[in-house]
């Protein structure tokens, strides 16, 4: 399946979860706040949300600064 994160294209198996997204990308789950289709996936959800085919993707990484 296809999914679009970012605006950039990711190939991604069928059945895998916003959790296999993110290893796939080698984003670290504690920093990376998602949202799919427009709404927020909690990160204590983020292994059981199942990505479909078209799905969009935001993924922002928190850091830290001032």
């Amino acid at each position: 399946m296809v999914v679009i994160a970012n605006g950039d294209r990711v190939e991604l198996a069928d059945g895998s979860t916003v959790g296999d997204l993110l290893v796939a990308l080698a984003l670290g789950r504690k920093w990376v706040l998602v949202e799919r289709n427009g709404q927020p996936v909690a990160r204590a959800e983020v292994d059981a949300t199942a990505l479909r085919d078209g799905d969009r993707l935001e993924l922002v990484r928190a850091v830290a600064g001032g």
